[in-house]
Parts: C-alpha cells; structure tokens; sequence
C-alpha cells in the first residue's frame, strides 16, 4: 500500500554499500501509521483461530504485541541465541556467510496451539522458516506468517510456500 509506503524511510548504502534499509521506526512514529498497520493485520486474521502471535526479534515484536493484544492471545518472543533464560527449542538458518540460530522457550507453544509468526521484514525468509520449524517442533501450528514489508526479489516466500503469507507492502 502506498500509504505505508510513504511513511517508511528508505537508507541508502545501509548497512553496506548496493542495501536499501526500509526504516519502519518513521511508520512507528506515525500515531496514524502505526494504527492502520495494526488494524490492516487485525482485519486480515480477526477470523483465523490463533492462540499465540510468535514474534520475531526485534522489530517483530513492536508489531507482534500490538497484534497479540488485538487478537486476544498471547505472545512469544523467537529471539537470537543466548537471550532467553529458560530452555529453548532451537533452530540455525543460512545466511549469506554463515550461519545463525533463533530459539523458543520450550514452554512457551502447547501442543496443538495455532500461531501466527510476525515480523517487520521478509527477505530472504530464512528466520521466518526456522521459527515456523520450530514452533511445528513444539506439536504447535503455524496458521500463518505476516509481515509489514516483503522484499519481493530475495524471494523469501518461496521458502514458505507451505504456509500463508501475508505483507502489507512489497518492495521489488
């Protein structure tokens, strides 16, 4: 939508020289902005059952928790290794060199709960992924993955062709 479009800054050069960074904190900024992100994915998934928001960190879970309020249920933070204190589920995902990890609480999905992961930004879609296999891990299931921006040419949401994919704006 282009009225997202023109709250969301656009650096330059960042963090490298050739990446366009799509900024959100100016569309979080925005009292209108923010609202109207919220209330488009509360319209989106107002009908779905889901008993968890799974947010993704960190910008994920601005979005993740407004979402989680709105909806009725709760919400669980997928973070980067090492920040959650309990024991975790945990899964690596390539990068471009490399690899990294996202774990979950252990506790935090029941058996047979339905979740809706969230974050800011599809890319790639490797995050995304490995916090869907991991809440399928915990018996739970994912009803859906939302995201506020979606970089169409990485292609992430081919890597989650087997899930629902919804973005409220699509950059090429």
């Amino acid at each position: 939508m282009d009225q997202f479009k023109s709250l969301i800054r656009t650096i330059p050069d960042f963090p490298k020289p050739g990446i366009d960074f799509r900024d959100i904190t100016t569309l979080l900024q925005n009292p209108w902005g923010f609202k109207r992100a919220i209330d488009e994915f509360v319209t989106h998934y107002q009908y779905a059952p889901i008993d968890k928001v799974v947010a993704i960190e960190s910008r994920g879970f601005v979005l993740g928790g407004a979402l989680a309020h709105h909806l009725r249920c709760g919400m669980v933070m997928a973070r980067k290794k090492g920040k959650l204190p309990w024991r975790v589920e945990r899964q690596e995902y390539a990068l471009e060199y490399g690899t990294d990890c996202i774990e979950i609480h252990q506790d935090a999905i029941l058996v047979g709960e339905r979740c809706l992961v969230v974050d800011d930004l599809l890319a790639t879609g490797g995050t995304c992924l490995a916090t869907c296999q991991i809440i399928e891990r915990l018996a739970g299931k994912v009803v859906g993955c939302a995201f506020l921006i979606e970089l169409a040419d990485l292609a992430g949401r081919g890597k989650l062709q087997s899930y629902d994919v919804h973005s409220l704006v699509s950059y090429d």
